[in-house]
């Protein structure tokens, strides 16, 4: 049987290559995906960068840590307190001390993310000077390469002067001041730096949990945002992860319905070995032997596509800024092991059930079978496809009755579609029939006999059709549930953002916010009724192992109940004060007047009384506190709701001028909703449209193997039509006709999956009381169609029109 198996794998060979590409393409891509994961898993911690040459470094402690049963729970803490006077002259006592503020500032021109500090602690970075000078007056500053030498600027701290620029180091855009001059603008010392022996200062300061002491490559948490790395490589890992499991599915869904495909086509070839004394084993066992030849081949091409491929992706990565600037690819070995032994299992499940088929019938049987297609759906095949879409349907149902709001997180809508995705397919013998007399039921009733022979043949070739229809259901499927789950999500959350908010304006600040003396300027506009807030975060240890982070707002209940409509389902606005909190329905403890002990941003320990609750919407309705259990927390926002009787264009001119003086942004209503309703993350839209690229070029294979081979093995019945006075251009639109209504199939059962998944969304939206319609996203499954169709008509017109160009009587005397 190996012999027979290597010589029919050398003779046959056109039709293992759609199978040979696209296993080795999902072996690649696994390989690539695997590599990039193995590069975030072992990537390298971060040295320090604006302290690298400080000796000592002491700052504010950041960190909330509460102790639980399982061990000390952590966080980062919003507003972390600044070092105290008293300490800052103990540790002066020591040696040399450098006194370190960061101070958020906005520059008419300059960029987004600017920051402010004192010059003396450039030279730990080191920064140094490559133009100009240092700074010498109040209004005289230095930068980091973003404004050059002698420019004069207008920040929110007052008119500078840029007297030097120092070599940007990538990590922040700043702005020096003199040492004075930073004290004056920002009196707290957020960190200090120590020329004096760890074990002294660690000694000066004392058992105190509010300080931190920073040596060697601690020195790090004292850079802004020191998590940041970790928290690109955390969304890189998402984001392969996601695209590695769906891109996983794809490519053993696509090679094993390939491999079963070929295998249904050699039929009559199982049929004459049974008749020449072949037994079922050594039938199944010839198969076995080709596909793990296939399989071993084309997972070592996989593999070196994979070395390939998996530093170039590293390196888009990093360009884009999904990834750190540094992230490269290790020399991790696992990665190949599991795509080549992964490509080995998927080349012989691919085979598996067909052989086993062909393998069990009886030598009369098989030529018959040869002939003539039978009954396309086995027991099996019942039994899984049933038990697939029972299990979806199932499992949908009861995140509806017990935990809806777990239907909108990403692992779950990502991964949910695939069992109906499996299922249908499955069932796709039973579908494709009613399926094809709706698709072709208007052609077919047209003048002449092609409409009607595209529908009888479509329906006749149960698995032709069957075969062509599952990749173009997988991605059509994929397409409309993954882009459609986030357009619905997007639109729901705009919704909640647009009911919530009864403001008829919003100014918007900066990093830094807005000072007491801002928000009076805005509250002296006549006609305006003015509500400011600011954003904030509260924790909460959950059944004592979980330390759970809420978003907050800090507001006063009055105003925000004049500016803000919040969906409560219990409770009142007006409850709300410095001992009370609203939460959402989400928290463990929600009911009104009960109590629960939380810390706020700054890490102080509280237990607040339940004021109001909130349904939990989409999961953005986070919490509400008043400005005194916010401390630390600058107001950012301002709402501004017009009085009775009000001219609008008048408060419009006011407000402006007064955002403007602010160094703040007045947006209406409707510019607001758009501006700040939450949006998917850059990163899972990216790997969502990798996938849905990978799908579709695994689909575009799929189909070009299949209705090539399907086609050139027509090629007897498509000389009897010629024979029967049909015309070449005739032949050739009945066989363009077939695969497009294949094509519409493949893509009508794909919508029904993602109508299945985008309804399963939207009933967890009503349950949850939250707004917004299904967006399906028709432009996205038009094209993947569109690309599907274009691909089918290319793979079976080609070789039809090349079989045609023989006489039509050499194929018509060929016998089954």
């Amino acid at each position: 049987m190996l012999t027979a198996a290597l010589h029919t794998a050398r003779t046959r060979w056109a039709a293992f290559v759609g199978s040979f590409v696209a296993l080795a393409l999902g072996v690649g891509l696994i390989a690539t995906m695997g590599l990039a994961l193995a590069a975030t898993l072992d990537a390298p911690e971060r040295g320090p960068e604006r302290f690298a040459l400080a000796p000592v470094v002491v700052k504010g402690n950041d960190t909330l840590r509460v102790p639980t049963l399982s061990g000390d729970r952590t966080r980062t803490l919003a507003h972390p307190g600044p070092l105290t006077p008293e300490l800052v002259l103990r540790l002066a006592g020591l040696g040399p001390t450098t006194q370190d503020r960061s101070f958020p500032v906005r520059a008419h021109g300059g960029p987004q993310q600017l920051v402010g500090h004192p010059w003396s602690v450039a030279a730990f970075a080191p920064y140094t000077l490559d133009a100009g000078r240092a700074p010498n007056a109040d209004d005289e500053v230095v930068t980091t390469g973003w404004a050059r030498p002698g420019s004069r600027l207008a920040t929110d701290r007052g008119p500078v002067t840029v007297v030097g620029t120092v070599t940007s180091r990538g990590f922040e855009d700043a702005v020096f001041w003199t040492d004075t001059r930073a004290a004056r603008l920002s009196p707290a010392v957020d960190q200090l730096v120590v020329a004096a022996d760890p074990a002294a200062v660690r000694a000066a300061v004392g058992p105190d949990p509010g300080v931190r002491v920073l040596t060697g490559r601690d020195r790090r948490y004292a850079d802004p945002d020191p998590e940041r790395d970790a928290e690109a490589l955390l969304a890189v890992n998402a984001l392969l992860g996601t695209a590695g499991g769906i891109t996983g599915f794809v490519s053993v869904f696509v090679v094993a319905s390939a491999f079963a495909f070929a295998v249904a086509q050699r039929r009559k070839e199982f049929a004459l070995l049974r008749t020449v004394g072949a037994t079922p084993g050594q039938v199944r066992r010839m198969v076995y032997t080709e596909a793990l030849a296939l399989g071993a081949v084309a997972s070592a091409m996989g593999c070196l596509l994979g070395a390939y491929g998996a530093p170039r992706l590293a390196r888009r990565l990093a360009e884009d800024g999904t990834a750190p600037h540094w992230f490269a690819i290790g020399d991790a070995v696992w990665p190949y092991h599991l795509a080549f032994w992964t490509g080995l299992l998927v080349a012989l499940a691919g085979a598996v059930a067909a052989s086993w088929r062909a393998g069990r019938v009886r030598p009369g049987e098989a030529l018959r079978e040869a002939a003539a297609e039978t009954k396309a759906m086995t027991p099996a095949r019942w039994v899984l496809g049933a038990g697939l879409l029972l299990a979806g349907l199932g499992t949908l149902a009861h995140a509806l009755l017990t935990d809806p709001s777990d239907l909108l997180h990403r692992k779950t809508y990502t991964s949910r579609p695939m069992l109906f995705v499996v299922a249908f397919a499955l069932l796709a013998p039973v579908v494709v029939r009613p399926l094809v007399r709706l698709v072709a039921g208007l052609p077919a009733r047209l003048p002449g006999a092609g409409g009607m022979l595209v529908r009888e043949n479509a329906a006749a070739g149960v698995r032709r059709t069957a075969a062509v229809a599952a990749p173009v259901l997988v991605t059509v499927a994929l397409a409309g549930s993954l882009l459609g789950t986030t357009a619905t999500l997007e639109e729901a959350r705009a919704e909640e953002v647009r009911q919530r908010t009864t403001a008829d304006f919003v100014i918007t600040g900066g990093p830094g916010g807005f000072g007491p003396a801002a928000v009076e300027g805005v509250r002296a506009v006549p006609g305006t009724e003015v509500s400011a807030t600011s954003a904030t975060e509260l924790h909460v240890l959950e059944e004592g192992v979980a330390l759970i982070r809420s978003e907050a707002r800090a507001a006063d209940p009055r105003a925000l109940a004049r500016t803000a409509d919040l969906p409560l389902v219990a409770g009142r606005v007006a409850d709300l004060d410095d001992g009370s909190v609203i939460v959402t329905e989400e928290w463990e403890r929600h009911t009104v007047g009960s109590t629960v002990d939380v810390r706020l941003g700054d890490g102080t320990p509280r237990t607040l009384r339940i004021a109001a609750v909130m349904s939990i919407g989409t999961g953005n309705n986070g919490a509400y506190v008043t400005p005194a259990n916010a401390p630390g927390a600058p107001v950012d926002r301002i709402d501004v709701r017009l009085a009775p009787g009000a001219d609008t264009a008048t408060a419009a001119t006011g407000l402006a001028d007064a955002a403007r003086q602010a160094g703040g942004t007045l947006l209406t209503k409707q510019q607001w909703v758009a501006d700040s309703s939450p949006r998917t993350k850059r990163t899972t839209r990216t790997g969502f449209l990798l996938v849905l690229g990978i799908a579709l070029l695994y689909t575009g294979i799929a189909l070009a193997n299949t209705l090539v081979t399907a086609t050139s093995d027509r090629a007897r019945e498509l000389a009897l039509l010629r024979l029967a006075g049909a015309t070449r251009g005739q032949v050739l639109r009945l066989v363009a006709g077939e695969s497009l209504t294949v094509v519409l199939v493949g893509a009508a059962t794909g919508t029904l999956v993602a109508a299945l998944n985008l309804a399963g969304i939207q009933g967890a939206l009503r349950l949850l009381d939250a707004g917004g319609a299904i967006v399906v996203p028709w432009a996205a499954l038009g094209a993947t169609t569109a690309s599907c169709a274009a691909v089918a008509l290319v793979s079976a017109v080609v070789p039809a029109a090349l079989g045609l160009r023989r006489r039509a009587v050499d194929p018509a005397g060929l016998r089954d």
